[in-house]
């Protein structure tokens, strides 16, 4: 179990971070507790830097428009944010298949009330981060390397070239540096 590792426990904040955002539009108070975030000279710390000035100049309201049109839309958003998506081009692919068949075997589940299958991007970071803190038993780099790491990179730049998006131009810098980041120690721990 990963959860008594600092920096796991650091990693799980981020990845909480990325799901909570991503999952519906921040209110106002979370905003401007990202507008506080501190951001230092890493490549991290400037995607996060950058993500809480974009929190200070936007309001709840314009950033609900704005995940309506990049996630929702009227008939559907500017952008899919599922794993099926994007590895296989279909909606309810395999990527979705063998996802739900780890999270049972992991003992997690969707929340309830929530219609999004499991591969979309929030669900995926929010499993990542309850399995870096412990809250789940299970291999969280293996989750990483299997759900995370084939397609979440390219969502995460695709939404920062969203053109609908203003705040989460922002959210899509900061998850596809996590992702680089991931890859990047992943690859050395090979």
């Amino acid at each position: 179990m990963a959860g008594g590792d600092p920096l796991d426990m650091e990693r799980a904040r981020v990845f909480a971070l990325l799901g909570h955002v991503l999952a519906a539009a921040p209110d106002a108070a979370l905003l401007q507790r990202l507008g506080a975030l501190p951001g230092d000279a890493s490549a991290l710390g400037k995607a996060l830097a950058g993500l809480a000035a974009a929190a200070r100049v936007t309001s709840a309201a314009a950033v609900q428009r704005e995940y309506l049109a990049l996630f929702v839309g009227v008939a559907r958003g500017e952008l899919l944010p599922y794993a099926s998506y994007y590895l296989t081009g279909f909606l309810h692919e395999r990527p979705l298949a063998a996802l739900r068949a780890e999270v049972a075997r992991l003992g997690i589940a969707r929340a309830a009330g929530v219609a999004e299958p499991e591969d979309h991007i929030a669900f995926c970071c929010e499993a990542m981060a309850g399995l870096l803190a412990g809250r789940f038993e299970g291999d969280a780099e293996a989750f990483l390397a299997r759900h995370l790491m084939p397609w979440a990179g390219r969502c995460f730049a695709d939404l920062e070239a969203a053109e609908a998006a203003s705040f989460y131009r922002a959210v899509g810098a900061f998850g596809r540096t996590v992702m680089d980041i991931e890859t990047a120690a992943a690859d050395m721990a090979a």
